[in-house]
């Protein structure tokens, strides 16, 4: 008969966990969402954290309209890290999502479908349909990429009561004196047929036509006694230069410096007034050959002169004559160093007109809100001005007038939403003064100038990363007053009566105002579009003024929409998810962009109503590029597709690509960079798995091992794991996530992998299953699984929430606090530090010997070291445990001899194979295999841990 073989493997404790290794992301993580919707974890979780110490992060509202890209992914992503990071922290974090409704891209949309005429409260109705549409949409996909928040209730600028309250906040800016009604000249968008504000705007190379231009002196004997010289022989011109041809038929003065030195050249084209310094250059650009100075003088001593409209013989229209101001603004850099003033075309020009009493009535504004002259201007009548400007320069040629012209490339402000050039244009316009001056109905004036607050705000706020601080200081410093109103429908109006033939304010404007936000929170903005003049004014008794009051058709721009959102939302619709006093959000997070947008307008806003920063925090991230640095774009077809990614790999992947990145710079993402990303995935997901499948059968109640204890190795665990915890709290506390993840790696691969679970495995798997050696290394493991994965919920939150659901307790991952694991031992941490550098070594002395074939596995090895005193000490501690920590079946530990000439920090280590027999249970090469007649192919450990007392292991 027979001998059975007993089957050894069985009586390995093998690891075992329901939580697969594939993660299939594209299938589980819907389930995720819908479980979280369906359970109101997010209500539930404000639950939780009611009364707790609040953390606001306020959502910098996207626009509602078509679907997102990479770049909100991005942006959401961030906030969901951090808003879980402090929920994590024990924190009352809210999400509150929201959406910018109103403005210019719903409403060109609306008229591409429905036409240009509708009545203004069917195209606002219509609009506020869109948005609705867009914002469900957009909805989906942001939950679809694992951001908690609470999507049933978000903000929507468009909401009655956020509109209401806009009104409400204008109003408060009114009386505390920042709001003025002037004509200046606006940048101003031909395709959105609106004015724009400083932060709509950005710069790109345009090709244009420079122009030299001649002005007959229409004073020839006052210039001659100006220059000193006697009377004039020839026709003499001041000749300035341009870039903007379209401007010219507006001139209406030429600007010299006082202080610069102008010259009266001689040449065959007449005697022409250029700057001294620029009489060479100009010269030999107009092809001019040997030109006589005949006198210099000061710029001032020119002031007054006038001179003839360079068409002046050409069309009775432009018979005028342009006076010379003197301003400082025009230089000798280059040009002629003369500038001609179209008032209605440049804020210089307008300034400098003014302030030299020409009336605001006066000024020429031929231009239309849609990009063509006026029918009734000589000449360019009706005309689109870019289409006209070859005209222009033909005509001036044809008069005799142009000097010189040749086509450069120069940066040129456009519109960003149309990349088209814009121009200034002037035009009446409702401001927010940034220093000093009076506003309307101003009732309680703040202490400083709106540019003096918002500074010193910025003084008091924090900056991720710090260099957003001078980038935001420089543009409050230097941008102009703020151009709040829009010639449009869709969006909060400006509800302002304003007297036929003075323009002046109603006197009851304040109580309008009122009206206004009353009427707009119980029917929207169409409330007010459907009532008639006769119907606001009764409210407040003045019916009787309707005939000589109208009623203004502007509205507020849409940064005033977003911008006001730290009261409309924090204040208003959601109130009590701000802080209840100070800065309303501890943080706004955008796009470095936002610098000069949500910020900006915010921050001008708060400090206009409350003379502070709404945010104690401005973090700001980059745009997504492809591997070479280009923008995402579709136009280059390098942009990878949120939607499609999650279909493919999952959100869980672009969650930890984010996540990964440095965001603080551009965010580089291309097929191949996501291919790196899954594979780290990968790693992060299998150490987990290793972690859930060893403490299945663990009972911490029942098993657990108090620190003291626990073998050295496993107390070790738990400190490198508190040092970790700290270094990862730390970043979470600054809002940086790439050093989370890369140490994650590293931990995952290093410390765990490659170190202490590659040292754990004999324990775990061939002691006995309830024995102190296996239950204190499942206590250290249980402990390391609790914190990591709060360490990686805030980022990879779908496979944190999967895990919990086998290791945890409660309901979700983000109902719990980041693990108690105690303080580092500084000590201890270091001991095992010089360990795992002997490791190093032993191991490279053992793949040396591999790779000869002259060693099959590690354990195979009996290994001699030869070391310094100290390293001699430090191992021989470890007792015969230390044959666990290499891995082999043997270890000797000698100090070194002289012959042995070892460096400091050094030693000598020789690895040979064993001649003993190798255990068929735990593999280890050991003299006693089969001492026990009974089971004749296992050593004397495993028997002792199968029927014995067990081995007795103290360190590792």
């Amino acid at each position: 008969m027979s001998e059975t073989k007993t089957d050894y493997r069985a009586t390995l404790n093998l690891p075992d966990t329901p939580f697969p290794m594939r993660g299939d992301l594209p299938k589980r993580e819907p389930g995720w969402v819908k479980e979280w919707e369906d359970k109101g974890l997010y209500k539930r979780l404000r639950e939780a954290r009611c009364g707790h110490e609040k953390f606001v992060l306020h959502d910098g509202p996207p626009y509602a309209n078509g679907q997102i890209h990479m770049g909100h992914a991005v942006n959401k992503i961030l906030k969901d890290m951090i808003v879980k990071s402090r929920q994590l922290k024990g924190l009352d974090a809210a999400y509150i999502p929201g959406w910018d409704c109103h403005g210019l891209p719903i409403e060109n949309a609306i008229e591409k479908k429905h036409g240009r005429n509708l009545p203004r409260d069917e195209m606002q109705a219509r609009s506020r349909a869109f948005a609705t549409e867009q914002i469900d949409i957009q909805r989906a996909d942001f939950k679809r990429l694992g951001v908690l928040g609470d999507w049933d209730h978000p903000y929507r600028t468009m909401d009655f009561r956020n509109e209401a309250d806009e009104i409400r906040a204008f109003k408060r800016v009114i009386e505390r004196g920042f709001v003025y009604r002037g004509l200046k000249p606006v940048y101003w968008c031909f395709d959105c047929g609106s004015s724009l504000a400083e932060f709509e705007i950005e710069y790109a190379d345009k090709k244009s036509q420079t122009l030299d231009v001649g002005f007959r002196s229409a004073e020839p004997d006052r210039l001659a006694a100006a220059f000193g010289v006697g009377r004039l022989a020839k026709d003499a011109f001041i000749v300035i230069w341009t870039t903007t041809a379209w401007t010219l038929p507006a001139n209406q003065a030429l600007n010299l410096n006082p202080e610069l030195d102008y010259s009266l050249v001689d040449t065959e084209r007449g005697l022409l007034v250029l700057a001294s310094v620029l009489v060479e250059d100009c010269l030999q650009r107009y092809g001019l050959q040997g030109g006589t100075v005949l006198a210099t003088v000061k710029g001032e001593k020119l002031g007054g002169l006038e001179f003839q409209h360079p068409l002046y013989d050409v069309d009775p229209g432009y018979r005028r004559l342009s006076p010379v101001y003197l301003a400082e603004y025009a230089t000798a850099e280059d040009g002629t160093g003369i500038v001609h003033s179209s008032p209605a075309y440049g804020i210089e020009d307008f300034n400098s007109c003014v302030a030299h009493g020409v009336k605001y009535d006066d000024i020429l504004n031929p231009v239309q809100g849609n990009g063509a002259y006026a029918p009734e201007l000589p000449l360019f009548g009706g005309q689109n001005i870019w289409k006209a400007a070859p005209q222009i320069i033909d005509t001036l040629r044809q008069a005799g007038r142009l000097f010189a012209t040749e086509t450069i490339t120069h940066s040129y402000p456009h519109c960003w939403r149309h990349k088209t050039p814009v121009i200034y244009r002037a035009a009446a316009q409702w401001f927010i003064r940034m220093d000093q001056g009076e506003g309307v109905f101003t009732r309680d004036k703040a202490p400083a100038t709106l540019r003096q607050m918002a500074l010193a705000a910025i003084e008091e706020t924090s900056f991720y990363p710090e260099n957003g601080k001078a980038r935001l200081r420089d543009m409050i410093a230097g941008r102009p007053d703020w151009c709040i109103s829009r010639q449009r429908s869709w969006g909060v109006p400006l509800p302002f009566f304003l007297h036929k033939d003075t323009h002046e304010l109603h006197p009851r404007t304040m109580e309008i105002l009122d009206i206004a936000a009353d009427m707009v929170q119980a029917g929207g903005i169409e409330a007010w579009s459907k009532a008639s003049p006769e119907e606001i004014l009764a409210k407040v008794g003045a019916a009787a003024d309707a005939a000589a009051y109208a009623r203004s058709t502007d509205i507020l721009e849409v940064w005033f929409d977003s911008g006001t959102t730290h009261t409309t939302v924090l204040k208003g619709s959601h109130q009590g998810s701000g802080h209840e006093s100070g800065p309303e959000a501890d943080l706004y997070l955008e796009g470095h962009d936002q610098h000069r947008g949500w910020f900006h307008s915010s921050l001008l806003t708060a400090c206009a109503m409350y003379g502070r920063a709404p945010y104690r925090g401005l973090l700001t991230h980059g745009f997504t590029v492809d591997s070479q640095g280009r923008k995402m774009s579709k136009s280059l077809g390098n942009g990878v597709d949120p939607q499609q990614t999650t279909q493919k790999l999952g959100a869980e992947i672009i969650r930890l690509w984010v996540a990964a990145s440095d965001y603080s710079g551009d965010i580089a993402g291309d097929d191949k960079i996501l291919a790196r990303v899954v594979d780290a995935y990968r790693r992060i997901r299998n150490t987990l798995r290793f972690l859930l499948a060893n403490v299945s059968d663990f009972d911490p109640a029942r098993d657990a091992v108090p620190l003291a204890g626990m073998l050295e190795i496993d107390r070790w665990a738990m400190n490198r794991a508190a040092q970790f915890q700290a270094e990862v709290l730390a970043h979470y506390e600054v809002y940086e996530f790439h050093p989370v993840v890369a140490k994650l790696q590293v931990y995952c691969s290093e410390d765990l992998g490659a170190f202490y679970l590659d040292i754990l495995k004999d324990r775990l798997y061939t002691t006995a299953p309830r024995s102190h050696a296996r239950r204190s290394a499942q206590t250290a493991l249980w402990n390391i699984t609790h914190a990591m994965l709060r360490w990686m919920a805030p980022f990879l939150s779908f496979t944190a929430e999967e895990a919990w659901k086998v290791f945890g307790t409660s309901d979700s991952i983000f109902f719990e606090t980041y693990a108690e694991i105690g303080a580092p031992d500084p000590e201890l941490l270091a001991k095992w530090s010089r360990i795992r550098e002997i490791r190093d070594f032993v191991n490279q002395a053992i793949e040396s010997e591999r790779a000869a074939g002259r060693l099959g596995s590690s354990l195979q090895a009996n290994l001699s070291l030869r070391l310094g005193q100290q390293d001699v000490e430090l191992l021989r501690s470890l007792g015969d445990d230390l044959k666990f920590v290499f891995i082999v079946s043997k270890v000797t530990v000698e100090p070194a001899s002289p012959a042995d000439d070892v460096q400091p920090g050094e030693g000598r280590f020789i690895a040979v194979p064993s001649s003993d027999p190798k255990c068929e249970r735990c593999w280890h090469w050991r003299a006693d295999v089969g001492r026990d007649p009974a089971h004749p192919t296992i050593c004397g450990r495993c028997v002792s841990n199968l029927f014995g007392a067990g081995e007795d292991r103290r360190h590792a």
